[in-house]
Order: structure tokens, then C-alpha cells, then sequence
């Protein structure tokens, strides 16, 4: 019997920019808050504060790979078992969140303007 939680994927920062360079195109997702996005994100990654994610989740196509990301990964582990109880297959979750992301010497880019909603 599977309990309330099913066990989340999980992609290292180095297998996800292969797979970007490759031209692979999952769906980056950001969910850290506004605040927290000045410091820098990931190159082509949308931001969907996770307080939003339950607003936003029609959005969210489910034939394409999703992969969450925060400050360190904490946080996603919760994002992607919401997602897969609303039937998303698909997620991932960057370990290590941006931290290692940036600790492996990956890009990092400016966020666009930010809204708080």
C-alpha cells in the first residue's frame, strides 16, 4: 500500500544542465519567495512561489517533465508530493536546490522583475 507519501524523484544539477544542454526542455520551476529570488536563478526557470503552486497547478502541463527547485531542497520534497497526489507523474526534485547548483559552478542569472502575489 502506498501511504500519503510516494517517493519523489530526484535529478543532481549536473545531470540537469546535460540535460538542458542536450536540448532537453523540462519545465523549471523555482518556488522559493520573491525575496529570496534576488539572489539568482536558474537560466529559463519560471517562479511559482510555492504558496501559489495550489492557485497555479491548472497551468502546469502533465505530459512534460517538472522539475521543482529552492534554496536548498527542502522545500520541494513537499511541492512534488502535492503535485503527484493531483496526479503529476512527471516531477523532480533539483537535490540540493540552488545551492548545489551554484556549489557545482553552474550558471546563474538575474530574475526578472518579481511580483510578491
Amino acid at each position: 500500500m502506498i501511504g500519503i507519501y510516494s517517493v519523489v524523484r530526484e535529478i543532481e544539477s549536473i545531470e540537469l544542465q546535460q540535460r538542458l544542454e542536450s536540448g532537453d526542455e523540462p519545465i523549471l520551476l523555482d518556488i522559493r519567495s520573491a525575496n529570496e529570488l534576488m539572489q539568482g536563478m536558474i537560466p529559463d526557470s519560471e517562479h511559482l512561489p510555492m504558496h501559489l503552486l495550489p492557485l497555479k497547478i491548472a497551468e502546469l502541463p502533465k505530459d512534460r517533465d517538472i522539475v521543482l527547485y529552492c534554496r536548498s531542497g527542502a522545500r520541494t520534497y513537499t511541492a512534488c508530493n502535492f503535485l503527484m497526489q493531483q496526479g503529476y507523474t512527471n516531477v523532480m526534485h533539483l537535490r540540493g536546490g540552488i545551492i548545489s547548483w551554484a556549489q557545482h559552478g553552474l550558471e546563474i542569472v538575474r530574475p526578472p522583475m518579481v511580483s510578491n502575489g
